[in-house]
């Protein structure tokens, strides 16, 4: 029975965010060119998933594994992606569809970000760790679970690498807020920051994170401000993307639901509980890259 992946991506306004997802879909092809694999966005970008599943279709797909390719279990993965599994479900009812589970804090994920931000240390001078600010810049989400895990990231990452401070904000949707962020860490006196970008690749939020960091730098030059990069294609990102995809091939990808919103009652979101798995992206799908549109930017 012939088997496929379909990777799925959030989808970005900017050209070469696609590229570098590209990039990521061809390493899996590379790797087994026996097997299926296509790609499909949520919006701003083309193909739009249900796109991708018509193509995996077209090559004889049998057995259909649907990857996040996201970090965190916000809306996209606990909503949207769900909902267009359930729509390729009812137009190919015949077809076999696996749902693998998002990247997460897995340890090639954390040692990944560990060598994106000593890039950026060996980059400058050599200083103590102790005098340098760790700050984790996250996407930002209505999910308080997926807001947590970036927290819990700079944890790990400040505890383990021994910086002197670190502290995790969000580019947009929650707070704190980048120049917030910026303003209330530059007060705490540490003569280096080191702000890291916690995204799979560019995009305008992301080109938008470094444009942020440089003018915030420019103005206070006392101040040592690095930029490190975003995690990226690299071997250890992929290793983790072939994890997901072997566990929801057989049937063990299980996601952690301990504090999802929509299963269990949390503070200031008891409302959520049940809530319908719908798409939130219908207006924006595969527009973005070729179109006049004015959305919220990716």
């Amino acid at each position: 029975m012939k088997q496929a992946v379909l990777i799925v991506g959030h989808g970005s306004r900017d050209p070469e965010e696609t590229r570098e997802f590209s990039e990521l879909v061809e390493l899996f092809r590379k790797n087994d060119p026996s097997q299926t694999t296509e790609y499909g966005f949520l919006e701003f970008a083309r193909p739009v998933v249900q796109e991708g599943i018509d193509r995996c279709v077209e090559q004889g797909a049998k057995v259909i594994t649907i990857l996040p390719g996201m970090l965190m279990a916000a809306g996209h993965v606990k909503n949207d992606i769900p909902s267009e599994t359930y729509q390729a479900r009812q137009r190919y009812p015949d077809i076999a569809f696996h749902h693998g589970r998002h990247l997460h804090l897995h340890p090639k994920i954390l040692e990944l970000c560990e060598i994106r931000i000593e890039e950026a240390e060996i980059r400058a001078r050599s200083i103590d760790r102790q005098d340098t600010l760790l700050l984790v810049v996250g996407r930002g989400s209505s999910d308080p679970d997926a807001n947590s895990d970036v927290q819990k990231l700079t944890r790990i990452l400040w505890e383990g690498m021994g910086f002197g401070w670190a502290a995790s904000c969000y580019i947009g949707i929650t707070r704190p807020l980048l120049p917030e962020a910026l303003e209330r860490c530059h007060r705490m006196g540490y003569s280096r920051m080191i702000v890291f970008p916690f995204f799979l690749f560019t995009g305008v939020l992301e080109k938008r994170i470094r444009h942020l960091t440089a003018a915030f730098a420019a103005e206070h030059p006392e101040t040592e401000f690095l930029s490190a990069s975003y995690l990226n294609v690299h071997p250890l990102l992929f290793e983790v993307f072939l994890e997901r995809a072997r566990e929801a091939i057989r049937g063990s990808a299980n996601m952690n639901c301990d504090l999802c919103k929509y299963r269990v009652q949390m503070p200031g979101f008891e409302d959520a509980v049940g809530q319908p798995q719908y798409g939130h992206h219908h207006h924006v799908r595969g527009i973005g890259q070729d179109h006049g549109d004015h959305h919220h930017g990716r």
